[in-house]
């Protein structure tokens, strides 16, 4: 008995650091960026509400990252050789049961919070099948509507659980019209740290169509949109120079450091600006920014 205990508890250990593995490199990506943009926005939430939110949230990331890394592993081994199917720990065939399996699961609590949270399941499963099942995500303009689609997506859902509400208020819709511009526009920035393993690939990202394009792009526009956030949310002079000179920096980085060591520490970077984005609506609700 104490044999079987101790068996079961190795492979639930094994079990759950693999899905951590699939989920790991989003949490500063996606997961951390929505949930605090869920939290700013609602105009009202309670802490069970948040549980429900982050476990909603973090199983449909599940579900998306157990599809595209089914398809990803020839680049996965020269990006990150960690995540489970490049690493052994899972077999491309079990990873995409595992994928489908997700989706009734992620359908099944979705349909816990109303009519309109299950729909948002059904797009987020409708991306995925056309990223990844149908290639989408090869091209570059394509791969952009998709991650924004999805980025959108799950920033819808998790309001409507957070707020326990069927309708958004305008400050909502004002912020989650924001978000999207900003992820359409510069969500490219996750490409440049993966451009070895896109080229063997054969995808055909932004900074492997225009490298020297694509960092000018990224030099002007993130100081710009910065601007333009901080006016759009009112923010106070010194909370507007903290964010356009953060965007600015950033921007900078991406322009000067070229290789693949400091273009990943440049888009850890860029997630923090895009979290700082996600936090300026909290002006519109709590005027915490007029400083």
């Amino acid at each position: 008995m104490p044999y079987f205990a101790a068996t079961t508890m190795h492979r639930a250990l094994h079990h759950l650091e693999t899905a951590w593995l699939f989920t790991r490199s989003d949490f500063k990506t996606m997961i951390f960026p929505v949930m605090m943009f869920a939290i700013v926005v609602s105009p009202h939430y309670d802490m069970p509400a948040l549980f429900y939110t982050f476990c909603w949230l973090w199983f449909h990331v599940f579900q998306f990252n157990a599809s595209n890394q089914s398809y990803s592993a020839h680049e996965d081994i020269l990006n990150k050789p960690w995540r489970p199917v490049p690493s052994g720990r899972i077999s491309v065939k079990d990873a995409r049961t595992l994928r489908w399996a997700l989706m009734v699961f992620c359908l099944g609590i979705s349909s816990l919070f109303g009519s309109y949270v299950v729909m948002t399941s059904v797009m987020a499963t409708v991306l995925i099948i056309v990223n990844d099942d149908l290639r989408l995500s090869d091209h570059p303009i394509f791969k952009t509507l998709c991650s924004t689609g999805g980025y959108v997506i799950v920033e819808l859902a998790s309001l409507l659980i957070l707020s326990r509400e069927c309708t958004l208020d305008g400050t909502s819709m004002k912020a989650l019209v924001c978000s999207t511009l900003v992820v359409l526009l510069t969500v490219h920035a996750q490409d440049f740290a993966d451009v070895n393993g896109d080229r063997r690939s054969g995808r055909r990202t932004l900074p492997i169509i225009a490298p020297e394009g694509s960092r000018i792009y990224m030099l002007c526009a993130l100081p710009l949109f910065s601007f333009a956030l901080a006016s759009v949310w009112s923010l106070g002079p010194l909370c507007s120079l903290l964010i356009i000179s953060m965007g600015s920096w950033v921007g900078i980085r991406y322009y000067l450091f070229r290789d693949e060591i400091r273009d990943q520490s440049t888009y850890r970077l860029y997630n923090i600006w895009i979290m700082g984005a996600h936090f300026l609506p909290v002006n519109a609700r709590f005027h915490a920014l007029a400083w």
